[in-house]
C-alpha cells in the first residue's frame, strides 16, 4: 500500500476495493487523458503567445476609480482575451455578475425592437429562459422589447439541423441573432464541437451576412485548441469563474467578437457614445490575468475528472453522457441515478470532498431561475465557481447527476471514492 492509498484509507476510510477501481478505470482511459494533455499543450502555449504578443506589462494590474478613463488593466484584459480566442474585440470585465448576466448584456446589446433571436440549440438553459422571459404569458424580457424569440430544434442524432435554420431565417427578416449554446445544461445531449459550430456559422454567414451569430460558450473554453469566434461566430460570452477564471479570477465574464458587435455591446454595458472608455476597477485585475494564464491546465484537469467519473460509473452499469472516451467539447458530466436518493447523495459527497464547507450538507431547495428544486454542492473558493469541483441537478426525472470542474485530480478522485463509499455501490 502507498502512501496516497493509506492516507485515503487512514482518514477518510476508503477501502481497497474503491480504491482499486478508481485505479483501474484512470488506467483504461489513458488514451484518453493523453489526448487531454495534447490539448492543454497547445492552449497553454497559445495564451502564454497572447500575452507576450500584447505586451502585458506589470502596470496592467493595477486598478482605478471613477471614470476609469486611463485604466490600461482593463483595455490590455479584453485585448488578450480577444487575442486568445481569435477575435477583432472584447469586453472583459469583473462587473459581470454571472454568465447569464454576461449574456443578457450581449443578446440586448445586439437586439432592437422588432427583432426577432433564433436558438438553433432549442430550448436554452433554465435561467436564460427566465430571464429572456421566454415562454411567458406575461411580456417580460424580450416582449417588453417587443424582440420576439423562436427556436430549431437539434436534430435526432443532437446535430445542428441547417437547413432548418436557413428556413427559418429565409422566413422571418427580422431575425437578427442567432443563438448557439455549446453546453448541455440540464439536457442529455453532447456539447456541441468546435466543427458543428463552425460549420452552422459558416453557412448562416454566406447567406445572411448581416445577421450575428452568437455563441453561449461557457464551460467549454480550452477543451478543443479552437473557439468558436476562430471557426466563423461573431461573438462568444463566458463567465469569468469557469473555465477562463481557472478558479483564481474571483468573479466577471467576457464577450470577444467582431468589432461592429463588441461596440454595439459596449454601448449597452455602459452607455452609447462612451462604451469601453469609461469603467473603472479599484481592486486591480491580477488574478484575471493570472486566471486565463492557468485556464488550459486547470481545464485540462476538469476534462480527465469528467472522463474518469464516465468511466467509474458506467463501469457500475450507469447510464452517463457523454462516455469516457467520446469526445469532449465542455467539462459537464452527467450521470442518470437510479433514484432521487441516490442524486442526493452523489451530491453530498462531492461537498464532502471539497476544500471550503466541507462540513454542509446541500439539500434540495427553490433557486432564482429555475423552475423545479436544486440541490448544488461547491465547496470553491469563489463562490459557485463550476470550474472548481462542483455537482448540482435539479429534482425532477430522470434524476441526472451533472458533475464538473476540480482543481486537483485528487479532490476529484476523492470526490468520486466518497461518492462510491456513501452509495454503497462497491
Amino acid at each position: 500500500m502507498n502512501s496516497y492509498q493509506s492516507f485515503l484509507q487512514t482518514k477518510y476510510g476508503i477501502g481497497e476495493k474503491i480504491f482499486e477501481h478508481i485505479r483501474a478505470c484512470k488506467e483504461a482511459i489513458t488514451p484518453k487523458m493523453q489526448e487531454f494533455e495534447q490539448i492543454r499543450q497547445y492552449n497553454t502555449l497559445k495564451v502564454l503567445h497572447a500575452f507576450q504578443e500584447c505586451g502585458l506589462a506589470e502596470r496592467h494590474f493595477y486598478g482605478s476609480t471613477g471614470y476609469g478613463l486611463t485604466d490600461d488593466g482593463k483595455h490590455k484584459l479584453s485585448e488578450i482575451f480577444a487575442n486568445i480566442f481569435g477575435a477583432e474585440d472584447a469586453i472583459v470585465s469583473p462587473l459581470f455578475a454571472s454568465g447569464t448576466h454576461t449574456i443578457n448584456v450581449a443578446l440586448y446589446g445586439l437586439l432592437r425592437p422588432l427583432d426577432t433571436m433564433l436558438c438553433i440549440t432549442g430550448t436554452p438553459y433554465d435561467t436564460l429562459i427566465s430571464t429572456l422571459g421566454i415562454g411567458q404569458k406575461e411580456k417580460k424580457g424580450l416582449g417588453e422589447f417587443a424582440i420576439k424569440y423562436s427556436e430549431v430544434p437539434l436534430t435526432e442524432n443532437n446535430g445542428i439541423d441547417i437547413d432548418a435554420a436557413l428556413k427559418q431565417l429565409y422566413l422571418d427578416s427580422a431575425i437578427k441573432v442567432v443563438y448557439l449554446q455549446r453546453s448541455r445544461g440540464y439536457q442529455l445531449r453532447p456539447a456541441l464541437t468546435i466543427a458543428q459550430i463552425g460549420e452552422a456559422a459558416r453557412a448562416i454567414k454566406k447567406a445572411y451576412p448581416n445577421v450575428f451569430v452568437v455563441v453561449d460558450n461557457c464551460y467549454g473554453e480550452f477543451t478543443e485548441t479552437m473557439e468558436p469566434t476562430q471557426a466563423g461566430a461573431d461573438v462568444i460570452i463566458g463567465s469569468l469563474i469557469k473555465n477562463p477564471g481557472a478558479g483564481i479570477a474571483p468573479t466577471g465574464g467576457y464577450i470577444a467578437g467582431t468589432k461592429k458587435a463588441i461596440e454595439r455591446i459596449g454601448g449597452r454595458f455602459t452607455c452609447q457614445g462612451m462604451g469601453m472608455e469609461i469603467g473603472s476597477y479599484l481592486a486591480g485585475y491580477r488574478p484575471f490575468f493570472q486566471g486565463i494564464y492557468f485556464a488550459p491546465s486547470v481545464t485540462c484537469t476538469a476534462l480527465k475528472g469528467a472522463a474518469l467519473t464516465a468511466e467509474v460509473f458506467a463501469s457500475l452499469g450507469y447510464e452517463v453522457f457523454p462516455s469516457s472516451t467520446a469526445k469532449r467539447s465542455d467539462i459537464t458530466q452527467a450521470i442518470l441515478m437510479e433514484s432521487q436518493e441516490e442524486l442526493i447523495s452523489f451530491v453530498q459527497a462531492v461537498q464532502k470532498a471539497s476544500p471550503v464547507d466541507s462540513q454542509a450538507l446541500p439539500y434540495p431547495d427553490d433557486m432564482a431561475g429555475y423552475d423545479s428544486k436544486i440541490i448544488m454542492a461547491s465547496g470553491s473558493f469563489i463562490q459557485g465557481s463550476s470550474i472548481e469541483l462542483s455537482a448540482d441537478a435539479p429534482l425532477r426525472a430522470p434524476y441526472t447527476a451533472y458533475f464538473q470542474g476540480g482543481l486537483t485530480e485528487e479532490s476529484v478522485e476523492l470526490a468520486l471514492m466518497l461518492a462510491l463509499q456513501d452509495m454503497k455501490k462497491i
